[in-house]
This record gives structure tokens, sequence and C-alpha cells, in this order.
């Protein structure tokens, strides 16, 4: 007979093709916000939903009696409550290397524009050309330090891509072995050292109780005033009102980030007044290539469920704060190329 399946937002046409192909329903949600997803919930009583952007809270979850599956469009699933699910006999699905590719490069992207100073170079050239090209800073990434809060499936692809640019990189994740760590990298599990050490700290950490906070005044102060912050990963990482004063007052070069606690962004957020640092609207795993990716992935695991196999991306629970640390490390085998070595 099929399910009926609850997307919020849509997804793209190799998902919705395999679910309809598949005999079940597609329900399009009213609305993007949490109370359309509530109604829809209360109205349809769907089996399964695939989810992009909507908050999903315990109420949404225990309004539908019939829900068997929810999948996270995506790699990041903080704003979906695992434990509801878990409490409820609910399988929580995620696609967590549907879009890492995609937001490897956006973080790589931010290192090279706060490198060049874009922000500065847009508001000076037009007006002062001299100014601009001669002027205004601007650096390379070759030689320089790249320092890594968190090495799983997007923290690894940054790795390579700054080992490719000529970088020297160094990863701190207590929850994985030296071993799975990308050759070339310097295994570190001393966060001082990213953070002192680091001409870019660029964050892949899930937010969790650990996590949460991190960079704030105390850690920002460790940071060399010629290095940037870069956060593509959860907004909650950061203490946005100690950021915006390290980087007003040079205690840090500047930041560019993909995530912000509060999205959409608040018009009055003072980080948009600063020109050393650069804002996105969190769509680092928006490409094309990582929709159509996400979207297959979400089907797919609603269809494992469906079928009774074990689905291939479940989400854990896990308590970071118990969980198994590492304490080995790993050298690379061959120091990077530094600025004068063409």
């Amino acid at each position: 007979m099929g399910w009926k399946i609850l997307l919020p937002q849509e997804i793209m046409s190799e998902g919705r093709e395999l679910l309809e192909k598949a005999g079940h329903t597609i329900i399009q949600g009213r609305g993007f916000e949490t109370a359309d997803v509530l109604a829809d919930f209360k109205e349809h009583q769907p089996d399964a939903m695939i989810v992009r952007i909507t908050p999903i809270t315990r109420e949404v979850i225990e309004a539908d009696p019939n829900l068997k599956v929810i999948v996270r469009h995506g790699a990041g699933f903080d704003a979906l409550d695992v434990k509801a699910c878990h409490d409820n006999g609910v399988q929580a699905l995620y696609a967590p290397v549907a879009n890492s590719t995609s937001v490897a490069e956006t973080a790589l992207l931010l290192m090279l524009e706060c490198s060049r100073n874009v922000t500065v170079l847009h508001k000076t050239w037009v007006n002062d050309f001299y100014k601009a090209k001669l002027k205004v800073r601007k650096n390379t990434l070759n030689g320089k330090t790249v320092g890594i809060v968190g090495c799983g499936n997007i923290g690894s692809r940054v790795a390579k891509r700054c080992l490719a640019m000529e970088m020297n990189v160094l990863c701190y994740d207590p929850y994985k072995p030296a071993k799975d760590f990308p050759d070339g990298v310097e295994v570190v599990r001393d966060l001082d050292r990213i953070l002192t050490e680091s001409d870019y700290v660029s964050l892949h950490a899930p937010n969790t109780p650990v996590t949460r906070n991190m960079i704030n005044k105390e850690t920002l102060a460790k940071m060399k005033p010629t290095a940037f912050l870069i956060n593509t990963a959860r907004g909650a990482l950061v203490v946005e009102e100690d950021l915006y004063e390290a980087c007003k007052d040079g205690v840090i070069a500047g930041a560019g980030l993909d995530a912000i606690r509060k999205e959409p962004v608040d018009p009055k957020n003072p980080l948009l007044t600063l020109d050393n640092v650069i804002i996105y609207p969190h769509i680092g795993g928006n490409t094309t290539e990582a929709a159509h990716r996400a979207s297959y992935f979400s089907a797919m695991g609603v269809e494992e469920v469906y079928e009774g196999k074990e689905p291939t991306w479940p989400i854990h629970d896990v308590d970071y704060e118990t969980a198994k640390t590492y304490t080995d490390t790993k050298k690379p085998d061959k120091a990077p190329a530094g600025m004068f070595d063409f």
C-alpha cells in the first residue's frame, strides 16, 4: 500500500521519483515553520517525513501516532529532537555524505575570501583603484597553518583540500583514532595548539554540550592577531558577542561564517557592521549537486525502513561527555611547501 510521506520543503526529482515508484503517497507541506509541520502532522498523520530546514520538536513528533521515520535532508541534525524520536519509536535518519564536498568547498572559499580581504576590496577598488591594488592587505594560503576542529566527513575533505593548497594542516578530533585521519595531516590532541598555532581555525564539529560555545572570549584570546575563524558548522559553537568584540578590537584578524546563531540573520546583528567578517546565509550544503544527492539518499532511507532493512545512515544517541576519546597522534610524512618554495 505504501506510506504517506510529508515533505515540508520540496526535494529534488530523484528522491521524489524513488518514493513514488515504490508506491508511496507524497504530501506537500503547507509551510516551512514548525507550526506548519505540526498542523500537517495533525491533519495527515504521515508515516514518514523528509525535512530540510524546519526545526522538529518533541511536540511535533508526538502529534502523529503513525510516524515511523524522520529523515534529515543533510548532515546536521541538531534541529531535530532525536531523543524524542527514539522515545516514541521513530527511526531518525540523515544523509551525512550528501553535502560534505559542498561544505568543504565553502570552508575553503571563506578562507580564500578572508585571505584576500574581499569585503574591503569591494568597497575600495571602484573609487580608489590603486589603494585596493597596492595597499589593502592580501595574503596567500600557501605555507599557512590551518587548524581543523572536527575531522569527520566534512573536516577530512577540508583537510585534503588544504593540503592541495600546500598548507600545514593540524587536525583535532578527540573521538577519532589517529589512523583514521587523512594522510598528510598532523593529528593533535590539544585544542590550544589549534588555537595558538593556526592562521585559520576551521570548525567542523556538531552542536553538542561539549562543543557549544567552545569559541568564546577566552579561546579567541589564544588565537593569533593575524588569524581568521572559519565556521561552516553550527552557529551555537561560537559566542557571537565575543567574536564581534574580538574582530572589532583586532584580537583576531576576522572571520568567515556560513553558520550563525539566529537564522535568518537579524539585520541588527553587529557582526554585519564589520568589514573583516564575511557571513553567508548557511549555503555551504546547498549546491545543486548536494541537493540531488541528499534528496536521493533521504528517500533511500525511507524506503529502507519501509522494506524492513537496516538503514544506511541512522542517527545514534551519543553522550559526548562520556564517549570514548583517543590520545594517539600522527605526524605528516612530508613538510608543506613554504612561501619561497616555487
